[in-house]
């Protein structure tokens, strides 16, 4: 029997978070709010274009969010990609526009990774739209580049390793930083996290990625 690692069509995902916003400096949650990327933002997405150039991609989605797709378009890959409503960020509904401090002032210890958002995704739905997305994911062939979100790819992670929404306020995701998911050399039946979290800045040759 071929093992994942043998087979042609096993994918691997780049996943890749947008450039920096004015609210992603400002620490602001930002779900359905459509926001450009700052000038250091654009500057963040061309970084990407040299990073990603060395890679030969089957396919690349990005969400419908114009931070994402002007972050897929500097990085050179706008011309290819496909819109997939899948990989926007998680929808904060009520609590677009505030801060994890703003929300506690009404709301306590409130966690988004368990606690979702009012008029907005709870963690049932936010999980939900990943494994549907993981699903489809599977069946595709050779390197996949998406470009999402923040707090949508620290539950991407999360799925992707079996692991519970709530889990995913363990991931890290940097504005136009890096990673990989696929499967384990040794156990190729096993997902894994190859790389996260990375940037352009950070030289990975283990990965092919130069610079």
């Amino acid at each position: 029997m071929t093992s994942r690692l043998e087979d042609p069509a096993t994918p691997r995902i780049y996943f890749i978070r947008h450039g920096e916003t004015a609210w992603s400096l400002s620490g602001q949650h930002t779900g359905h709010t459509d926001l450009q990327l700052t000038a250091n933002g654009e500057s963040q997405a061309r970084q990407l274009a040299r990073w990603l150039a060395a890679t030969r991609f089957a396919q690349v989605l990005t969400s419908p969010r114009q931070r994402a797709g002007r972050t897929c378009e500097l990085a050179g890959l706008g011309a290819v990609a496909k819109i997939d409503p899948d990989l926007a960020e998680w929808d904060y509904g009520d609590y677009d526009g505030l801060r994890t401090v703003d929300v506690h002032k009404v709301r306590p210890g409130w966690n988004v990774f368990r606690d979702g958002c009012p008029n907005g995704e709870s963690s049932r739905q936010i999980s939900d739209r990943c494994d549907r997305l993981i699903a489809r994911l599977r069946l595709l062939a050779g390197n996949i580049a998406v470009f999402s979100h923040g707090q949508f790819g620290a539950v991407f992670a999360a799925r992707w390793i079996g692991l519970p929404v709530i889990d995913g306020e363990h991931f890290s995701v940097q504005a136009a930083s890096l990673g990989i998911l696929g499967y384990s050399t040794d156990h190729p039946d096993r997902s894994m996290i190859e790389l996260w979290n990375a940037l352009p800045s950070e030289r990975s040759s283990a990965f092919g990625l130069n610079g």
